[in-house]
């Protein structure tokens, strides 16, 4: 939890599926909202929800100053229409996530892991919302002063459902019910040109390994997006399919693997990855696998068949950067 970058150059693999998108622990099977506003405008009047904990938060009124520790919900926030007011970490927010921009007004609130819990103090906030990767009792202290929902990072076994779930919750918390919607309505359409483009260019039912990866002591650790994974159930609906044998994390459905683990990939696999420039960490495949025999010996690398995303798409966001996700894969199809 000592850092929060994307690609962060960790000793050992399943520290950084924390470090990048919240937690791996399963999520809890309390996070349905209940009370006013479930499906509808609040009109104003008390808001009562269950978090991811299976506590129940009551709001009086619909939030109006909120905080988010975690990139998800601010992307949600700021989607829905709402400038949150303070932000865990703001320059890699805005590394990261390119479709659903901050204004100036935002406070920065320290780390993913560890926010300021005196930075929060000082911004009379409504609401803080949270994941469950936080350091232990830092939660407990904010809710002394601030109410906070946990909402859950992901869930293997439905991540786009989660996402909508975790949308409609803050939704309801905001009452921006009619935004969400809308956004809904956006990335529904934005499937179906998805599906679309693929049947066009004859691609329905290509392989595709999607993958990020990190430097650790001039050895390459790759991070498979396994089956269940929020970017592969995105590649699923428009006609895509997963090809990693292996099981990932029960939130995330991230993998491990190593340039030798890339040789269980078929000959007839697209490898599609994503690095950023922002990074001081660069790009581990086109840079620190060139001239690598077993690199340059893969089905896919030999056929061309190698892709980087475009720098600024955030993985474990929301309906916002998936969108981007459709588009660059139709891209990425050619």
């Amino acid at each position: 939890m000592s850092t929060r970058r994307a690609f962060a150059a960790l000793s050992t693999a399943f520290v950084l599926l924390a470090a990048a998108c919240g937690t791996t622990e399963a999520t809890s099977d309390g996070d349905e909202t209940t009370g006013a506003g479930s499906t509808g405008d609040t009109g104003g009047g008390p808001i009562t929800v269950t978090d991811a904990r299976g506590v129940e938060v009551t709001l009086d009124e619909p939030a109006v100053r909120v905080a988010g520790t975690e990139w998800n919900v601010v992307e949600h926030l700021v989607s829905l229409g709402v400038q949150p007011v303070g932000v865990s970490d703001i320059a890699g927010y805005n590394t990261w996530v390119s479709n659903a921009p901050l204004d100036d007004t935002a406070t920065d609130i320290g780390t993913r892991g560890e926010p300021s819990l005196d930075t929060l103090a000082t911004l009379d906030l409504d609401l803080v919302l949270v994941t469950d990767s936080l350091v232990e009792g830092a939660i407990e202290q904010i809710e002394r002063t601030t109410p906070v929902v946990v909402v859950p990072g992901g869930d293997v076994e439905d991540n786009i459902g989660q996402m909508w779930e975790n949308v409609d919750l803050i939704a309801e918390l905001t009452g921006t019910q009619d935004a969400a919607a809308e956004l809904r309505e956006q990335f529904d359409a934005k499937l179906e040109e998805g599906r679309a483009a693929v049947e066009e260019a004859g691609a329905a039912g290509t392989e595709v390994a999607f993958a990020d990866g990190w430097v650790d002591a001039g050895t390459v650790s790759i991070r498979p997006f396994a089956e269940g994974s929020l970017v592969s159930e995105v590649f699923a609906e428009i006609g895509l399919e997963n090809p990693w044998p292996m099981e990932g994390d029960p939130a995330y459905g991230l993998a491990q693997a190593d340039v030798e683990g890339l040789t269980v990939l078929g000959d007839d696999v697209r490898f599609w990855y994503i690095a950023n420039d922002a990074e001081a960490y660069g790009d581990p495949f086109a840079e620190n696998l060139a001239g690598n025999a077993i690199w340059e010996s893969l089905p896919f690398v030999q056929a061309g068949n190698v892709h980087r995303f475009p720098d600024s798409l955030w993985m474990f966001g929301g309906p916002t950067s998936m969108m981007q996700f459709v588009d660059a894969a139709v891209d990425a199809l050619g």
